[in-house]
């Protein structure tokens, strides 16, 4: 889950020996998962030096900066965001949950499903996202509390979902709702054993999306590894053309890219992410 944001969706388990390889690598990469220590994560991607609000240089700032952005061009909105692979984190969201009525989080580890409700039920031990909030609230310029935001986000975030952005409905067939915005930070890339894969992992979220709705996507650039605990794992590196060239075959017109490149001060070891893309796409209309 990350080079640097929140991942977690991975392959569907299988009989071993009864699956054509890509299946076999899919399946692999779910058991890989079994071990993520979400604390570890949290420690690696959302403390300092990475969560440095001093400078907007910094990763976190930089990721929280594009959301931001993409929200307040009043084009994103609805009544439902799905938030594909939440990983342990929620800080993706913070942008978003003044512009929808309901917001949807998921992932394929119960793990993090269970992390996001202690934090939503407020448990003392909950990892601490108030500097996050504050940041948000502070380069949204609304003069929102932070408490007011941080309150109006565990009242939204209504449902927190498995899902196995490897099926063809991610979310189950009971799942018949289509989004009308979806948001994802370093999933895709994460739990995917090859670029094909990556592409059709991004096909299957796709039809959780409604046509015309907006998708923000969140990833690491040149990665092929990070560090969750004892857990190492393996993550399929894509460039921004691989993105590009994804996005586009999916039906996807793109508003917005953005890249960072990932300095030497925030290489710490926990990964060798190269840097991180932002992209703010949206699904063709119906033929």
């Amino acid at each position: 889950m990350l080079g640097g944001s929140s991942r977690c969706c991975a392959g569907q388990q299988r009989t071993p020996g009864s699956d054509p390889p890509a299946m076999s690598s899919i399946a692999a990469v779910g058991e890989s998962y079994q071990k993520f220590n979400p604390r570890a994560y949290l420690q690696n991607n959302y403390m300092p030096p990475r969560a440095n609000f001093s400078s907007e240089d910094c990763v976190v700032p930089w990721k929280l900066r594009c959301l931001a952005d993409a929200f307040a061009t009043g084009d994103i909105h609805g009544r439902t965001l799905i938030d594909i692979g939440s990983g342990p984190t929620i800080y993706q969201l913070l942008s978003a949950c003044d512009h929808f009525e309901e917001i949807i989080a998921t992932d394929y580890l119960e793990v993090n499903r269970e992390v996001l409700r202690r934090w939503v039920q407020d448990e003392p031990d909950s990892f601490d996202w108030s500097p996050y909030i504050k940041h948000v609230c502070r380069i949204e310029g609304k003069g929102e509390q932070w408490k007011e935001k941080e309150q109006k986000l565990r009242g939204k975030l209504r449902q927190i979902l498995p899902i196995d952005v490897h099926q063809p409905e991610p979310l189950g067939s009971q799942f018949c709702q289509p989004a009308d915005a979806l948001v994802s930070t370093f999933c895709l890339e994460a739990v995917s054993p090859d670029r094909p894969s990556f592409e059709r992992a991004l096909h299957n979220v796709t039809t959780l999306l409604q046509p015309r709705g907006h998708f923000l996507l969140i990833g690491a650039l040149e990665e092929t590894f990070y560090l969750a605990g004892e857990a190492k794992l393996s993550v399929v590196p894509v460039s921004e053309p691989d993105v590009r060239e994804a996005l586009s075959k999916t039906g996807y017109h793109i508003h917005d890219f953005r890249t960072y490149l990932m300095p030497p001060g925030l290489k710490i070891g926990v990964d060798d992410v190269s840097g991180v893309f932002f992209v703010h796409a949206q699904k063709a209309a119906v033929a």
